[in-house]
């Protein structure tokens, strides 16, 4: 055989099992890419997004748009041309498989909590925006879960409102770990509640409710030392003075806490916040209305430019990484809180930008 024609063939055997193991040899990533941005103030799958009903609501222009990342399931398996792929994709960010999914976490398990903790960054954002607009919203501590097998099971229940702990007034949920540490393990707790169907049936009627009931716990030790526990997960649980539901499937996480805020927000006051900008943005929110960071920044920047976004809201510790690489035509604006949002909203609705609060990438 000619040498050039065996050079040749070896090559073509080369390329051949280089493209095998490309597709055949799996790798430990995932990837994630930009996801679908969602205007707040419109609809989703055929219904508004926010819905209010019991307050009076006002038109609205404009977008206020959430953003989101798709990433790949906790199941696929990438193999190396896919990684290589990813890697040179400039909208595209691969990333090791244990950072999306770690402790061996299933799709399952990822999707449930995803979904807890969108359920309660809309609770957040609903109490953020009342709050900021000065409509009372009451809260109570509640039991949120009971673990199985724990002293508590069968004696608290999920949705009973945490009244006080051996006496002692319980006005957040730290409170409530910090009462019962008091003990040592194996001493009785004396939780005074309102049951759960009695808060559930008060809060239908518009009513604080108010029957207690005094329910006794021994508490156990702790698997991580000699602290004494009861099995619970205390949380917050809120009365609003009338019914704002955020309608979105197919999203989970908290990130959208701060633009489902502003949603709500506008609808609720006379005017436009955007004055029909095309605004997107990104953060988680507390109660309180605070900020907080969300992860995949970059992607979230790019499905917010492709959607037709003019500016980005971007929470204070998201600016540096957002800075280093915005998509052109996009306008960073630095938020710490639903305040400095709306403030930027109001720069952005008169057209006197100059002074909108920047994002740097030192």
């Amino acid at each position: 055989m000619p040498r050039r024609t065996a050079t040749m063939l070896a090559s073509t055997l080369v390329l051949i099992a280089l493209i095998c193991a490309g597709v055949f040899i799996k790798v430990p990533y995932a990837e994630m890419s930009p996801g679908p941005t969602v205007n707040t103030l419109g609809d989703a799958g055929g219904e508004p997004v926010l819905q209010i009903s019991g307050h009076q609501t006002y038109p609205t222009t404009g977008h206020l748009n959430m953003t989101t990342v798709r990433v790949t399931g906790a199941d696929y398996n990438m193999n190396i041309a896919e990684a290589v792929y990813g890697w040179l994709a400039h909208d595209n960010v691969v990333v090791p498989h244990d950072t999306l999914y770690p402790d061996g976490k299933t799709e399952e398990q990822s999707t449930q909590e995803n979904a807890e903790e969108f359920s309660q960054s809309q609770e957040s954002a609903k109490v953020a925006a009342l709050k900021e607009l000065g409509i009372p919203v009451s809260s109570r501590v509640i039991v949120s879960s009971v673990l199985k097998d724990s002293p508590s099971e069968g004696t608290l229940h999920a949705g009973d409102v945490i009244k006080d702990v051996d006496g002692s007034p319980v006005k957040d949920p730290q409170d409530v770990a910090k009462f019962v540490t008091r003990h040592k393990p194996g001493e009785d707790v004396v939780f005074t509640i309102v049951p759960a169907e009695d808060a559930k049936a008060a809060e239908k009627a518009g009513k604080e409710p108010t029957a207690t009931e005094r329910v006794k716990v021994t508490t156990a030790k702790s698997g991580e030392g000699d602290r004494a526990i009861v099995g619970i997960q205390a949380g917050t649980d809120h009365t609003f003075p009338f019914t704002v539901d955020i309608k979105l499937a197919d999203v989970g996480g908290p990130s959208a806490g701060l633009m489902f805020s502003l949603g709500i927000v506008d609808k609720l006051t006379p005017g436009s916040l955007t004055g029909g900008s095309f605004v997107a943005g990104t953060g988680t929110i507390d109660d309180k209305g605070e900020v907080g960071p969300i992860g995949g920044i970059d992607m979230k920047l790019v499905g917010a430019r492709s959607a037709g976004a003019r500016y980005f809201l971007t929470p204070d510790e998201n600016c540096a990484a957002a800075a280093s690489d915005t998509p052109k035509g996009l306008t960073l604006v630095k938020v710490k809180n639903i305040s400095d949002a709306k403030k930027s909203l109001d720069k952005i609705r008169t057209g006197d930008t100059s002074g909108l609060p920047s994002c740097s990438a030192n």
